[in-house]
């Protein structure tokens, strides 16, 4: 049994993810409980689709959430997780006021993880209007695969185990010749389509990077932004096999979506051409680039046949969010071509994510009458709204008049509830407050319009996707001599170096006894380990699930203070090492606090539900910028028989020289 459920304050479900036999158990409860007519005698597995509805999921889980709401806004002592008799259990989360909750049978660290997952796919897909959930089937749809796409490359792939980018390590001529590529595609972007001067052009092999090319003024891309990419494209090379071979797999554990009155589209636009265009010449491009024609532009869309993959996307971490259109054009099987665009400046997207965080912070003291605590949270989100109304401002001459109106009833609004928040400031007259959630409701609804004329102007989309896929057909053309030789080095990528000779084969045998390793910069979050490559599907998937679990535990000990861990079991020896040193290379002072009372409050390990491993840093190294210290990561597995003393020695060489394998002596600024 497992479920994944969404929840806004008044208990309504958003959102729902489940299989056949929890929706079986909803049902046969709500039989029991009287929210159902038990007159009907079939069988409840025939009727449970039809019969499970969000108003019963309500109805048996607003209990455990109304408790979760006043743990969380009244004692900020919310609920982490539950264990039930049958050996399910329950876990919690929450994003600016909405409870999410996930039942399985499995182990709670890996289900908070997943949770947290979900969590940050929804804050990503549909920034802080979570309610839109309950309306908009084809976010649903989104959210939905790429929590799947997630659990898939999770049980497959190291660098998404890790939460690490896994970089494609080709030779310094192929590097060059593929940036080059990129660089001019992202010029002919921006000079026929000026919404395109904020942009990046990422290549993705598989799931791992091969190059980035960024525009001047773009506001920079995270490694977790990178991985969100690996899994979208997991998603639309899926839908793209589906369509090719017209195939459903249809299992008796298939899903279940919720809104149930409707099918659940993916949410993206599907752009279909014809063949003409498919090795474009030189006339063909100036013709495109150089005129605006309504033929040219129409003709390319009937007589291509490329499919455009396009999503409105927020990229970014907390406090740092910018609005994106993301378009993805295959240029050969598993090889996408994605082309980020900012559709807003950072002061309106970033402003209005801020806007919602702080308000539901104002919310829960108001619930709590904290007014001491309120005065600081009022004056940053005092200085959100501006941030908001100045990015659009800054923006006037590419707004319309629908972002123009809106913003001026913002103001409108804000002006008012801020009078009032400055009255109970200075009053803390009880009956002040009562005025200020009367109009709350209003100011967030116009928060909410403006986020979706600004942040998710679908409109936006459709703009340059004549220019975006003859683009495409140029970069593929261009790389159609490298595309075979790609795809095998994604399979097997084991030359990682810089010079030919030397192999991550080779290197291994200078390390006698070292079976695997996973070596992680995670400044920038870049991943070194060889392919999981042994000689027969037995030993391969033994392995592989001693490597996963070698992760956990690490994690489990991480989470517990413990930068260093070494334990056997009857086959391997297993080792975990994390270290800091200053920029120069040279380890920074030791660290004086005592981790394992500071780190219950850190998210969980890795880097798509928050960044774990800058909060590690400015919490050891707090009078010291994170820009000046270096974090890294060590996983190695050796042999059982291994001694620890050859471990340690083992470490401490491979992470002083795995710059040879890579050819990248720490210096990634080429890469991020």
């Amino acid at each position: 049994m497992r479920a994944v459920l969404i929840f806004d304050h008044l208990n309504d479900v958003l959102f729902a993810k489940c299989n056949k036999k929890f929706a079986s158990h909803i049902v046969k409860l709500a039989r029991t409980q009287g929210l159902l007519n038990s007159q009907d005698n079939k069988d409840v597995t025939d009727l449970e689709t039809s019969l499970l509805s969000p108003n019963i999921i309500m109805q048996l889980f607003s209990p455990i959430v109304t408790s979760q709401h006043v743990m969380a806004s009244q004692f900020g002592n919310s609920y982490t997780s539950m264990k039930f008799q049958d050996g399910t259990n329950m876990v919690f989360d929450e994003y600016i006021g909405y409870t999410f909750i996930y039942l399985a049978t499995k182990e709670v660290e890996l289900m908070r993880r997943t949770l947290g997952i979900c969590v940050s796919i929804v804050r990503h897909v549909c920034g802080p209007d979570v309610a839109i959930l309950k309306t908009n089937w084809q976010k649903v749809g989104l959210v939905s695969s790429l929590l799947d796409a997630w659990c898939d490359l999770r049980n497959s792939e190291q660098s998404m185990l890790t939460e690490a980018v896994e970089q494609l390590s080709v030779n310094s001529e192929v590097s060059s010749s593929v940036l080059k590529v990129l660089h001019d595609a992202c010029d002919k972007l921006k000079s026929s389509q000026p919404e395109f001067n904020n942009s990046h052009m990422l290549l993705l092999v598989g799931s791992k990077f091969l190059s980035l090319y960024s525009s001047k003024n773009a506001h920079d891309l995270c490694a977790s932004d990178i991985l969100l990419m690996i899994l979208l494209c997991w998603t639309v090379n899926k839908k793209r096999r589906h369509n090719r071979f017209e195939s459903n797999d249809d299992n008796n554990d298939s899903d279940i979506l919720l809104p149930e009155s409707g099918s659940v589209k993916n949410d993206e636009m599907r752009l279909s051409f014809g063949a003409r265009l498919a090795t474009p010449t030189s006339e063909d491009i100036t013709n495109l680039f150089s005129s605006r024609d309504p033929s040219v532009t129409e003709g390319l869309s009937s007589l291509t046949d490329d499919d455009l993959y396009s999503q409105l996307l927020l990229l970014g971490s907390q406090h740092n969010y910018t609005a994106n259109a993301v378009h993805i054009f295959e240029l050969s099987d598993s090889i996408n071509l994605i082309t980020i665009v900012e559709a807003t400046n950072l002061s309106t997207s970033s402003g209005l994510c801020d806007s919602f965080y702080y308000l539901n912070l104002m919310n829960n003291l108001q619930f709590q009458r904290d007014v001491d605590e309120l005065k600081p949270i009022f004056e940053n989100l005092d200085a959100s709204i501006k941030k908001v109304l100045e990015g659009i401002k800054k923006n006037r001459s590419n707004v319309g008049n629908d972002v123009d109106m809106c913003q001026k009833r913002l103001q409108i609004k804000w002006d008012f509830v801020r009078k009032k928040y400055n009255d109970l400031l200075r009053s803390r007259d009880p009956e002040v407050v009562v005025q200020i959630e009367a109009n709350t409701s209003g100011f967030v609804e116009t928060l909410k319009e403006l986020l979706r004329l600004t942040c998710f102007d679908r409109n936006f989309l459709k703009q340059g996707t004549d220019v975006l896929t003859t683009v495409g057909r140029l970069v593929r053309q261009k790389l159609s001599d490298f595309s075979d030789f790609l795809k095998v080095k994604a399979m097997k990528n084991f030359t990682l170096g810089s010079r030919s000779s030397l192999t991550i084969n080779k290197y291994l045998e200078e390390f006698p006894g070292l079976v695997h390793f996973i070596y992680i910069d995670r400044t920038t979050h870049r991943l070194v380990a060889p392919t999981l490559d042994f000689t027969s599907t037995e030993t391969l998937t033994l392995t592989m699930k001693k490597i996963w679990n070698m992760v956990e535990q690490s994690r489990i000990h991480l989470q517990e203070g413990h930068l260093s861990v070494m334990w056997k079991d009857t086959t391997f020896n297993y080792s975990y090492f994390l270290w800091f040193e200053d920029i120069s290379g040279y380890s920074p002072p030791k660290c004086k606090v005592y981790l394992n009372y500071v780190m219950k409050n850190f998210p969980v390990p890795g880097i798509l539900c928050g960044d774990y491993y800058r909060k590690l840093t400015e919490t050891c190294f707090p009078k010291v910028s994170p820009n000046k210290v270096r974090i890294y990561e060590l996983y190695c597995v050796h042999l059982g028989l291994t001694t620890s003393t050859c471990v340690l020695e083992h470490s401490r060489r491979l992470a002083a020289t795995i710059w040879e394998v890579t050819g990248v002596p720490n210096n990634l600024a080429d890469i991020f």
